[in-house]
């Protein structure tokens, strides 16, 4: 069995609706996954735009989140609902929360990746707030594997 990331909420390479967008509510779309490796002890997911005029857009981050969930439920980006022990890190929109998908207007269609990562540690010993760079050399050496899934929006 290999190590998926999907939501219940946008199917792979499809358009992510509106209320999960800035012209929505801006609610994180629910994800689940499974197949994670045998040694997995937490996951870190980061959501990116790589399509973003600036060099790619980071949307949302969240690490420490243990091996035993299989997944986070619409709106946990908002923090209140995220599981025990899970901490939120910083987006390009300078918070700790989910940003939902808001490229410029008339920009085209942006890709959005979901790439979930399963390490061989249990905390990345990180406080809430790291960036995404602080993030990815924290579980440096310890990335098992790595699921992704991507869906578009377009303003």
């Amino acid at each position: 069995m290999s190590f998926v990331v999907r939501s219940t909420d946008f199917q792979e390479g499809s358009i992510i609706p509106k209320a999960f967008t800035c012209e929505g509510n801006d609610a994180s779309p629910a994800l689940q996954w499974d197949g994670a490796p045998p040694g997995t002890k937490s996951l870190t997911l980061i959501v990116e735009d790589p399509d973003a005029p600036m060099g790619t857009f980071i949307h949302w981050v969240v690490y420490d989140i243990p091996a035993s969930v299989n997944g986070l439920e619409r709106g946990a980006g908002s923090g209140s609902s995220l599981p025990p022990g899970a901490k939120h890190g910083a987006t390009g929109f300078g918070a700790n929360r989910y940003g939902g998908p808001c490229p410029p207007k008339g920009h085209g269609k942006h890709r959005y990746n979901f790439i979930l990562r399963a390490l061989d540690m249990e905390t990345l010993g990180l406080k809430a707030g790291a960036n995404r760079a602080e993030v990815e050399r924290a579980m440096r050496g310890h990335i098992l594997a790595e699921a992704k899934t991507m869906g578009v929006y377009q303003r």
